[in-house]
């Protein structure tokens, strides 16, 4: 009997031992090298900005410079690079107001350049107040807000009411979850987006922050991961049902969200107490910090809150919502807009503004 020829093999040969977990790290290396080299090339871009805008405020000194000067050096660095974006007059007056405003390339004790261009345009043309901006900048930074993000918070007084609802933290949870735990918290929260009025019920609310949750979870702040709405608890063969229940990444726990339609009282805080023991003991795993609760009131009398949540046992945190905005809107700049820059510039911000 003749012998078949050989066919070609489709069995994908054996990986050797080793290698997946090989590949893993090659390219978590290759993605983290690729963000080093985009923030080297973003920190070179916003230094040689500052270099010119330097350049710009020294001879309108020195020499009475006006708009003209830079309208022109607008045109002929246009003509110079005519693949470089940036050149704009619009753009040059921001280089100057860069410079004018952060001599030496920071945001207080915040580096500028750790941020794209735009970010920095924003913080300049949207707040007046030094402190603001360095406060705004180290957050953008730290927890990686794109340029929507930045410009959202800054609309919304994000440093006004970052860290200042009524908890328990101090007493209930270790240093430095303490101090974490109260930084993550709001007061108020605003659920102006929703488009309800101030005589919404409470499931009237909580359908449409389910609805809006992409919104809603922006609110709340990073770490934030949507676990579940009318989460149900059995204890003992009664049912009982959670609000809203998350879990927070940085946080590492649970955090029980309860919504109350009236004004603050004491007995949420009783109730909420039994919800986040229940919790520890069915839900939390053993490497879970304790479940944080907190209880957003149409109103609250602050004192009230404090004297409730001092004689409870989990650590809770109270404060208000909005759902019609009462916070003032900024102040414009005398600038040109940042739309206008971004007509003038042209620019594809999805190029620009990488997620960080």
């Amino acid at each position: 009997m003749s012998k078949l020829p050989d066919t070609p093999s489709t069995v994908t040969p054996a990986l050797p031992d080793g290698y997946a977990d090989w590949l893993k790290q090659l390219k978590t290396d290759i993605a983290r090298a690729q963000q080093r080299a985009a923030l080297s090339v973003n920190a070179e871009l916003v230094q040689l900005y500052g270099r010119i805008g330097r350049d710009i405020l020294q001879r309108q000194e020195a020499q009475g410079w006006g708009a003209k000067v830079v309208e022109r050096l607008a045109r002929d660095l246009k003509d110079a690079f005519p693949d470089m974006r940036g050149w704009s007059s619009s753009n040059l007056k921001y280089m100057r107001f860069f410079a004018q405003h952060c001599p030496e390339g920071k945001f207080g004790q915040q580096p500028a350049d750790q941020l794209p261009w735009f970010h920095i345009v924003i913080l300049l043309t949207k707040l007046e107040d030094a402190a603001e901006r360095e406060w705004y900048a180290a957050q953008a930074v730290r927890q990686g807000w794109s340029r929507t993000t930045l410009e959202l918070n800054i609309k919304n007084r994000l440093h006004r009411r970052t860290g200042v609802a009524v908890t328990n933290f101090e007493t209930r949870l270790p240093s430095p979850d303490s101090a974490l735990a109260n930084d993550t918290l709001k007061d108020p929260y605003l659920f102006d987006f929703l488009g309800l009025g101030d005589d919404a019920h409470e499931r009237e609310i909580e359908a449409g922050l389910i609805r809006h949750i992409t919104r809603f979870l922006l609110e709340l702040g990073a770490g934030f991961a949507f676990v579940g709405r009318q989460f149900r608890l059995e204890v003992a063969g009664d049912e009982f049902f959670i609000d809203l229940l998350f879990y927070h990444t940085r946080l590492k726990c649970y955090v029980v969200v309860e919504l109350k339609a009236t004004a603050f009282k004491p007995e949420h805080a009783g109730q909420l107490n039994f919800y986040l023991a229940t919790v520890d003991a069915q839900i939390k795993a053993e490497d879970d910090k304790p479940t944080i609760g907190l209880l957003l009131c149409k109103k609250q009398n602050r004192l009230v809150a404090e004297y409730a949540l001092s004689g409870i046992e989990k650590p809770i945190g109270v404060a208000e919502y909005q759902l019609l905005r009462d916070l003032p809107e900024t102040l414009g700049q005398s600038l040109p807009s940042i739309e206008e820059i971004e007509a003038e510039l042209a620019v594809d911000l999805r190029d620009l503004d990488e997620p960080r």
